[in-house]
């Protein structure tokens, strides 16, 4: 049995957003395709499954076990998901049923598609779900109450349930941390022993070189190199492929420190604050104060609290103890703006980019052509802006996100894991250009992040929430 794809394009109306794409992905040997953000990885894997968004249309051949799969009738090639095929698409909301329980969820799809008994399903669900490090806690809960790392690995646990032969995993790694990613990659290199055809995107470098086998380098919707990881990704032939490889955050230089690190105006703190997620105290004792233009990064394991210190932060939650202060410029209404870690939750589904972007130019009279600007700079195109959210790629909608956050001119951003949906060349671009933006506009910097060379090479200072968990009850 063999997923092989042939002269494999992608096309909106006349544009073509990939262009010949080919390869064979064989049991037991794991192929993985990297790239730039907005290449083209994920539509890819969409044009397979038979899943592009709207208005979106494919060519080329599709073969699984040499049967077509392309051909098929939408009816009999939806029977194969999650059966024969199956996807864990790039933004685990986008596959979580945010009113269900989350081991009820995913007994579910043991139960409608493999035909278990639900007694049996939900067994399996519960182990599923702990050995990918949930507690009791989180399975009864519903996917509004977890982290993004926390719902990730419930979206994976659902998508594997019924045991089909083909995995298509969209970055099945981020937003978690280290250690998590590393389970991830295991339980990957699980389903590849085990025989199965594993088709990887994602822009983490460390996570094709673990999962061994072959690797694409994509870009522009091109495939510009091809073969054995550990030729591509250790000495790349292409120039791009050489970027992609130079641009991890350990190669980064240290940033020299911000205006702010030797003291300045401060516009947000924290006195001995304890914050909590759904009754259950996760930190205790913080306290910090940041100044106009400082840069702090927070980091910890998924789970510990960091997403929940960002809404405690920007006031969405209240604090189960102490309290945050908002001082200087960061009194005012809209001055303190946070970037949400899962671009989906940020943006209407319904309304196109352009529309919600004219609309908050007109409620915060955002001069004319700042927004253009940022998008520009980001090294985005202004005619994406006619779609809407689920039709550009995580990484894309992370960057607009960005820049309408910096369109406000705000004293203070909470960057929940701004880059985790990024490829290291855009990671490391998009980081700089909000450090030099927020620079020029003396904006403090509250970034949260699972990655320790990017908080010792960007941040004036770092906190770890290890050191305030609340040994009580800490979460998985």
């Amino acid at each position: 049995m063999s997923l092989v794809v042939d002269d494999l394009e992608v096309r909106v109306g006349s544009k073509r957003l990939v262009t010949s794409i080919g390869f064979t992905a064989a049991p037991g040997r794991a192929l993985t395709i990297l790239g730039e953000t907005g290449a083209g990885k994920s539509l890819i894997a969409q044009a397979v499954m038979g899943a592009l968004p709207k208005g979106l249309h494919a060519s080329g051949a599709v073969l699984l076990e040499e049967r077509r799969l392309d051909t098929l009738p939408r009816q009999d090639r939806e029977a194969l998901w999650g059966r024969r095929i199956s996807m864990l698409p790039q933004e685990p909301w986008r596959a979580l049923d945010p009113l269900m329980r989350n081991a009820i969820q995913v007994a579910e799809t043991h139960v409608e598609l493999a035909g278990r008994s639900w007694a049996d399903a939900l067994s399996r669900a519960q182990a599923s779900l702990s050995a990918l490090g949930l507690r009791a806690s989180a399975l009864a809960g519903r996917p509004g109450t977890l982290s993004g790392g926390m719902a990730q690995r419930v979206a994976f646990s659902a998508a594997t349930a019924a045991g089909a032969g083909v995995l298509l995993a969209d970055e099945p790694t981020k937003g978690l941390d280290p250690a998590l990613c590393d389970d991830v990659v295991a339980l990957l290199k699980g389903f590849v022993d085990g025989g199965g055809i594993l088709v990887t995107i994602t822009h983490d470098v460390s996570v094709a070189m673990a999962l061994g086998g072959d690797a694409i380098i994509l870009r522009a919707g091109e495939i510009v190199e091809s073969g054995p990881v550990d030729r591509v990704l250790t000495a790349p032939q292409s120039a791009y492929g050489r970027e992609l490889v130079a641009a991890d955050p350990s190669n980064w230089p240290d940033l020299p420190p911000s205006a702010g690190a030797a003291g300045g105006e401060p516009v947000l703190a924290a006195e001995n604050l304890g914050i909590a997620r759904a009754g259950r105290t996760l930190v205790d004792g913080l306290t910090f104060t940041m100044q106009a233009g400082a840069r702090l990064a927070v980091s910890g394991p998924s789970g510990l609290g960091k997403t929940t210190l960002v809404d405690t932060m920007a006031g969405l939650i209240s604090p189960s103890q102490g309290q945050v202060r908002r001082l200087g410029r960061a009194q005012s209404r809209f001055a303190i703006q946070k970037l949400y870690q899962d671009p989906p939750a940020a943006f209407p589904p319904r309304v196109t980019l352009r529309g919600g972007f004219e609309d908050l130019e007109r409620r915060h009279t955002v001069p004319a052509g700042r927004l253009t600007n940022l998008i520009e700079r980001l090294g985005l195109t202004l005619d994406m802006l006619d779609r809407k959210p689920a039709e550009v790629s995580g990484g894309e909608l992370q960057r607009l996100a960005l820049a309408r956050v910096l369109a406000l001119r705000p004293a203070v951003i909470l960057a929940d894991e701004p880059t985790s949906r990024l490829d290291p060349v855009t990671q490391r671009a998009v980081m700089e250009m909000m450090t030099d933006v927020a620079a020029e506009t003396e904006t403090a910097i509250l970034l949260v992040t699972h990655s320790a060379h990017i908080a010792h090479h960007w941040a004036d200072r770092t906190i770890s929430l290890e050191q305030f968990a609340s040994h009580a009850d800490q979460a998985a």
